[in-house]
C-alpha cells in the first residue's frame, strides 16, 4: 500500500514540474502576441469601416427623424 501511495505521489510531482515547464517556457510566445494584435487590428479596421458606410445612413435617419418633429409647435420646457 505504501509502495502505491509513493507510487502516485511521485507521479504528481512529476506532473506539477512538466507543468511549471510549460507554463514557464517561452516557446510560441512571439507567434501568439502577433496574433492578438493582427485581430486587434483587424478589428480596429473593420470597425471603421462600418463606421464610414453607416455614418450616411446614420445622418440620413436623424434627418428623416427631425423632418417630422415640428419644432415651432412644441411648447418650450419649464
Amino acid at each position: 500500500m505504501v509502495a502505491l501511495i509513493n507510487t502516485a505521489l511521485m507521479r504528481t510531482i512529476m506532473a506539477a514540474g512538466r507543468l511549471r515547464y510549460r507554463l514557464t517556457e517561452e516557446r510560441g510566445q512571439d507567434l501568439l502576441e502577433y496574433a492578438l494584435l493582427g485581430g486587434l487590428i483587424a478589428g480596429a479596421l473593420t470597425g471603421l469601416a462600418v463606421v464610414g458606410i453607416m455614418s450616411g445612413a446614420i445622418e440620413s435617419m436623424a434627418c428623416g427623424i427631425g423632418d417630422q418633429i415640428n419644432f415651432s409647435d412644441s411648447p418650450a420646457c419649464p
